[in-house]
Parts: structure tokens; sequence; C-alpha cells
């Protein structure tokens, strides 16, 4: 069994409210004189109150090209990435040295070597530390991550994995495009890293008692033809937000049996989940995951508590949510959990937890 022994996300200094983001993010992607009123229309009404930026918001206009932009994400989200590791793997009573596996996510950066490769020697993790770097699977990967971390798990008896996930979106806008996609995203993206230490039964007895839920099943999958609803377009400019007005509709239409059928082979309804761990998408992704599901209106507040204080920070979105659970929020034991999220694909991942 695959057990949730801690989860830790690290935020960046930089916190502002909405408000105070929305003009200087005018000035970086409209023209001079340009109408702002389609801009602050997207940023009231996001459902984002403050966000966490990789930099003081008055650096970004120096930023001159791709390079500067991926050499902002590798500084910032190296000290992201270790200060959520090493968090997590205290608050689990473990050390970096008792990791076997580090699944490290992220799609607002390339590195070679790669953030985990980086981070080993700078931890002190063992020099036969097993890494997996993932990049493309976007928003949806917190929850694949641990679902693939689970799977590593269930042929480890004993071991323990680190998923780690670092979003510094803020470092992908698209100066000077006035693009719909480029303005939601300006309104709605966070920055921000999240680590989650999972361990499989047989673990030594030397690690604190595990503060999450256990891991009882995945599913993923692929809604073919939709390549083209989500994701970047890769350019001299760096990465261009894909984000096409249908997905609320595609949700609508197909995640309701997905979500009834992957509860059905366990005995379950929607009705049994007491903890809905739901990517925050955005406003309308939220409001088409509760009409697709029939969810009581209060059943995704903990998504939408987190897009409020922290915007969309993609990967690590679903670990933030998690983490409420495991501390402040923590469900009784018995409650039945899913993880849910979306990506570039058009994908989804469901984990199915129990506490």
């Amino acid at each position: 069994m695959t057990t949730v022994a801690a989860v830790h996300t690290a935020l960046p200094p930089h916190r502002y409210p909405q408000d105070r983001l929305t003009e200087p993010i005018g000035d970086l992607c409209l023209a001079p004189g340009a109408d702002r009123a389609v801009l602050r229309r997207l940023h009231t009404s996001a459902g984002v109150r403050t966000r966490h930026l990789a930099l003081p918001i008055e650096r970004y206009a120096a930023l001159r090209d791709f390079r500067e932009s991926n050499e902002a994400w590798l500084t910032t989200g190296l000290d992201l990435a270790e200060r959520a590791l090493t968090t997590a793997l205290a608050q689990a009573g473990l050390t970096p040295a008792d990791v076997d596996l580090l699944v490290c996510a992220s799609i607002t950066g390339v590195a070679a070597p790669s953030l985990d490769a980086r981070l080993a020697g700078r931890t002190g993790m063992r020099p036969d530390v097993k890494r997996l770097p993932v990049f493309g699977l976007g928003c949806v990967a917190g929850a694949a991550g641990l679902a693939r971390v689970h799977d590593y798990l269930r042929g480890h008896p004993g071991g323990t994995a680190v998923l780690l996930t670092v979003e510094l979106c803020s470092l992908t806008l698209q100066k000077g495009d006035d693009s719909r996609a480029n303005l939601v995203a300006s309104a709605l993206f966070g920055d921000g890293a999240a680590a989650l230490v999972a361990r499989a039964a047989g673990t030594g007895t030397g690690a604190a008692p595990a503060a999450g839920p256990a891991v009882v099943a995945t599913r993923s999958h692929l809604h073919p033809g939709t390549e083209h609803l989500l994701g970047w377009e890769v350019g001299a400019g760096g990465f261009r937000v894909v984000i096409d007005p249908a997905v609320p509709a595609l949700v609508r239409r197909e995640l309701g049996a997905q979500v009834r059928g992957f509860l059905a082979g366990h005995g379950l309804d929607t009705g049994d989940i007491g903890a809905w761990v739901c990517h925050p998408g955005g406003p309308k992704v939220l409001e088409a995951v509760t009409e697709a599901l029939a969810l009581p209106d209060d059943a995704l507040t903990p998504s939408r508590r987190s897009l409020a204080a922290v915007g969309n920070l993609s990967s690590a979105s679903v670990l933030h949510i998690l983490q409420g659970f495991t501390e402040a929020h923590r469900p009784a034991p018995g409650t039945w959990g899913l993880v849910l999220a979306m990506g570039p694909g058009f994908c989804t991942e469901l984990v199915l937890l129990r506490w």
C-alpha cells in the first residue's frame, strides 16, 4: 500500500494582491494606449485574490528573451524545489538519503542536467537514487505524478518516493501578446513548488506516521482528437500558452462518465467521496466539473480556496490542495478522496484515496 507521508508547498516571497498586478501586466502585454477593459475583466473574474511571483513584478520588463526567463526559472525553481523537498521529508521524519525515487515535473522551464539531477547532490541524496524528470504533462502532472509514484512503490515494498513539482508560470508570460489565451493566463496562474513524500508498506520505523491517505487505485484517460485544446506553442519567445475556450464544454460532456465508471469499479459513487482534490483550472472549469459530476456547491471549496490564495499553480495545485487535507482540514479515518486533474493531451488523471 502506498501512503502519503507528507506534502509541502513552497511559494516565492513576492506576493501580490490580484488588483496590484493588472496594470503592470497590461504594460507588459498590451500596446501603449490599448483598451484594457478585457484584461481588467479577466483579472477580476479569475477567482484569484493573491498570487506569488518568481520575481518582483517590476523585473519582468527587463527579461529580454527566453534564455533569460529560463535562467530565472532554473535559479528560483531550484531554491523553491529544495525548500519544498527538504521540508516535506523532515515532516515525514526522513532525510534526502532515504529517497529511492525522485519524480520531478515542470512545464514552465527546461534544463539538462534536469532539476532533479541538480537537487540530488545539493540536498544529499544517495548516488543510486532513481530519477524521473517529466515535461509536457502540465496541470495534470500533480495527479499523474502521484499515480506513477504509486506504480513504482507497488513493486518496491519498503521504498520511499518523492513527487516534486516546480511551476513558475509567470516566467512564461509573453510580452506584447494581447491574445485572449495570454491574457487569461496572466490573470490565472501563480508560481510555486510542491513536494509529496510517499511510502510503501514495509518502510522502516524511523519515519513519522503517515499524515495523509493511502492510494487505492488510479486511472488515466486521453481524449482523442483534442491535442489542440491545451498546451504550448514553442517559439523564439519561449512558451506561448494555448487555452481553448472549448475545454469547459469537453469537461461537461466527458468527465461524468469517466469518474462514475472509475468509482463504480470500486463500489463507489460521487456521493461517497468526502474529499475532492480537484485541480483549479479556473472558475469555468470548476463550474463544469461541478455540473458534470452533480456535486454539492461546497464540494470544490478547497480548490476555490487554493485558487483564490495562490492562483493556478499548474502541476503543483493539487498538491497544494492535498496539503490542506493533511493539515488544517484532515478528513476522518475511512473518508474516501479523489484527486482529479486535466492537462495537455487533452487528458484526465484520477487517483482514488482513502484516509
